[in-house]
């Protein structure tokens, strides 16, 4: 294990990654047993599977000389706010491709997009048409003749090293879980978790996103075949949110003391809560859900439901 990756274990993380707490979740007359993973304590600003996708792709940028980390995120990403601040601690700069060319003027009304700026991150505004092309050849061969040499880190985090990371998630303690449950993005956490359970263990994905190309996604990473998505609790797609998922976020926090995010967590919890309600699971399942983090966006949410006049997050007693 070398140097640098004691440096980026140590700036990162306050304490120990096995003290992250697993916390029991009370349901009363039931015989499923539910718990959650709080790897939204990993770190205060990397939080989650952001910490865990950026651990090897930091130490892999590290090893190839780069200097400059480039990536790409919409006006309320984690992602985006996590590789600004991980850069800055771990002496990169950053560059982030934005989605939406109308942000270039609301960087100090955007929580997310102003916390990165403050982390010292530049950012490229597009237009959404041509953010659709981020993938392609072209794209990224004019991004390297306008910013020179860089460590291209992909939307979301994904690739081999994300999934890498991702796979120490869960470990061979929590052999004890029949079902592993997740929220999905763009399919590298779900994927690590996929390759590290055991053979009698199966993983649930709760999609953020509308559409069936995620199994494709997952299907590049994944090992086996012990997983299944739930496409049901998207609540209309990515960031999009009801006054029933933000009635249900604010209440699970009063009874429980553990915030989720609005985008991912709050409507997987939300959707695994459902399905033991309708005995999707067998009795006396024992059920781990994975909190992966995200509560910086939950700011950037209250702004657009205060604009909506319509209820809002809130943390408190």
């Amino acid at each position: 294990m070398n140097a640098f990756f004691y440096c980026v274990i140590f700036t990162f993380v306050k304490t120990s990654i096995l003290e992250i707490p697993t916390q029991k979740i009370h349901l009363p007359n039931s015989s499923i047993e539910l718990f959650i993973r709080r790897e939204d304590l990993v770190h205060p600003f990397v939080s989650g599977n952001k910490f865990r996708k950026l651990k090897y792709n930091l130490i892999q940028a590290k090893k190839e000389n780069h200097t400059t980390l480039l990536t790409f995120g919409g006006a309320f990403s984690n992602h985006i706010a996590a590789v600004a601040f991980a850069g800055k601690e771990n002496g990169f700069k950053t560059i982030g491709i934005i989605r939406g060319d109308e942000l270039a003027s609301q960087i100090d009304k955007n929580p997310t997009l102003k916390f990165a700026h403050e982390c010292g991150m530049k950012f490229h505004f597009v237009t959404r048409e041509n953010y659709r092309q981020k993938d392609s050849t072209e794209f990224i061969q004019d991004l390297k003749e306008k910013f020179n040499n860089f460590y291209l880190l992909p939307e979301g985090g994904t690739n081999n090293l994300a999934v890498k990371g991702c796979s120490e998630i869960v470990t061979d303690a929590d052999v004890e879980y029949d079902f592993i449950c997740c929220a999905v993005g763009t399919g590298g956490t779900i994927s690590g978790i996929i390759n590290s359970i055991s053979t009698h263990q199966k993983v649930l994905g709760f999609p953020a996103l509308k559409g069936d190309f995620l199994q494709k996604d997952i299907r590049k990473f994944a090992l086996s075949e012990n997983w299944e998505l739930i496409s049901d609790y998207h609540f209309g797609g990515y960031g999009k949110v009801t006054n029933e998922l933000i009635q249900f976020i604010n209440l699970f926090f009063v009874e429980n003391k553990i915030p989720l995010d609005p985008i991912y967590t709050g409507k997987m919890v939300f959707g695994v809560i459902d399905l033991i309600q309708k005995n999707y699971f067998p009795n006396n399942s024992k059920i781990l859900l994975i909190h992966t983090g995200g509560i910086q966006g939950v700011d950037g949410m209250n702004v657009k439901l205060n604009k909506n006049n319509t209820p809002i997050i809130q943390f408190n007693d």
